[in-house]
C-alpha cells in the first residue's frame, strides 16, 4: 500500500492518509476511506457528532419538545412531537417504566 491524498468533506483541505492508517482501516474490516481530515474528525467527535449521543446523525442538535409526564406530572423534555394519544414520561419515570417491564429482547 501506498499513502493516498484524499480530500475533507468538511473543510475541503488535503490531507495524507498513510500507508499504515489504510492498514489498520483493512484489518477492522472498514472498506470506505476516511471522508474527513484527523482535525475534523477530531472536533466532529468533540461536538458529540458521532452519532450515538444526544446530537442528532445529522451533525446538529437535536430539536426538544416541552411535554408534562403522564406518569408524575412534572415538566418533561422529550426529542419528539407530543401527539397526545400516547402517554409522555419525565427520563426518571421512562427509565423506572422501562426497567420494570422485564428484559428486552433484539
Amino acid at each position: 500500500m501506498t499513502d493516498k491524498t484524499l480530500t475533507c468533506k468538511n473543510c475541503g483541505n488535503q490531507f495524507v492518509w498513510t500507508a499504515a492508517e489504510q492498514e489498520f482501516y483493512q484489518s477492522r474490516g472498514l472498506q470506505n476511506p476516511p471522508g474527513r481530515c484527523k482535525d475534523c474528525r477530531e472536533l466532529r467527535r468533540a461536538e458529540g457528532g458521532g452519532g450515538r449521543s444526544s446530537s442528532s446523525s445529522y451533525g446538529g442538535p437535536r430539536q426538544m419538545y416541552s411535554a408534562t409526564c403522564s406518569n408524575c406530572g412534572k415538566e418533561a423534555q422529550v426529542p419528539f412531537q407530543p401527539r397526545g394519544d400516547k402517554p409522555v414520561y419525565c427520563s426518571d419515570c421512562f427509565e423506572k417504566k422501562r426497567s420494570s417491564s422485564g428484559p428486552r429482547r433484539y
